[in-house]
């Protein structure tokens, strides 16, 4: 297959998986905390990708040691908690459309740090796209339509957080290849971290085997192999064939996937919502073409 077709398969089978993260992150959150399943989603990821992590260590890029570890907390971490301390007061649906937003701010953080240039034709589509997430947005959210300050600004800063690290990968970790790029990142890089931070939340001192813990571990445990570690692998090769701005459109179609499942779990879904999904695969067609980059070559 070649990288155009490549890219356009990667980037369906990621907003299918990606756009159902939402509705999982909900599901879990009726038997753990916010925290608990930000964690046990980085844990659960980091013991799966263990066995490749070890067998690939040699690979280990030291001389970006930095870098990775930026790429891991911004990308892997740190949001990882926001969305679901978000979505204890917003809908699965409101967040998959937050995430939309994930484009406007690799713009900005492509330029401002990485000096990314992208064509009008990007931004255009971009833009267009942004209008149909704005027509979600403001469609109904299944809540009554009332938004909270606090949780958008979380949802916010973790897309940004998103973007930080795409951007980051794409300018600085491209020669490891996606599936050891994970694996460091989840097994070496988060492993520890997600094991306090579970440590603290009393998790390992309450945790028994009842049907409740084990169908909320299901959900997680779904959330984590899909959503976190076999999505990322895929992230990171899509990084590979594509620009980090034609990567992070994944989060345009995304909320197309979690409305319809908000939409199957009794979330609210409206006519402005459905005419917004369009406009967003409409703002697509303008983001074939590939962006020039130039990279500092100073780490």
């Amino acid at each position: 297959m070649n990288a155009d077709k490549e890219k356009w398969v990667l980037l369906m089978a990621l907003s299918i998986i990606w756009g159902s993260s939402f509705i999982l992150i909900k599901k879990s959150l009726d038997h753990f905390s916010p925290y608990q399943v930000g964690a046990l989603r980085v844990l659960i990821a980091g013991i799966i990708l263990m066995p490749v992590a070890l067998s690939k260590y040699k690979l280990f890029p030291k001389r970006h040691l930095k870098w990775l570890i930026l790429a891991a907390v911004t990308g892997n971490f740190i949001p990882m908690f926001l969305f679901p301390i978000a979505e204890k007061e917003v809908s699965s649906s409101i967040a998959g459309i937050i995430n939309s937003m994930m484009p406007i701010f690799v713009i900005i953080v492509g330029s401002l740090i990485w000096k990314f240039e992208t064509t009008r034709q990007q931004i255009l589509g971009t833009l267009i796209s942004f209008t149909g997430v704005c027509l979600l947005a403001f469609g109904g959210d299944g809540e009554g339509g009332s938004f909270k300050v606090v949780p958008i600004l979380l949802l916010l800063a973790a897309t940004l957080c998103y973007a930080i690290s795409t951007t980051t990968v794409k300018s600085r970790l491209m020669e490891v290849s996606s599936t050891v790029l994970s694996a460091f990142v989840f097994a070496f890089i988060l492993f520890l971290p997600s094991v306090t931070a579970l440590a603290f939340t009393g998790f390992f001192n309450d945790f028994s085997f009842t049907e409740d813990n084990m169908t909320g571990l299901m959900f997680v445990s779904l959330l984590s192999v899909f959503g976190t570690g076999l999505a990322m692998m895929m992230n990171y090769r899509l990084l590979k064939v594509s620009s980090p701005l034609f990567a992070s459109t994944v989060t345009l179609l995304m909320p197309i996937v979690a409305i319809g499942w908000g939409f199957l779990d009794g979330e609210k879904l409206s006519v402005m919502q459905l005419a917004g999904a369009g406009i967003i695969i409409a703002g697509l067609i303008f983001l074939r073409s590939k962006p020039k980059i130039t990279d500092r070559k100073t780490d």
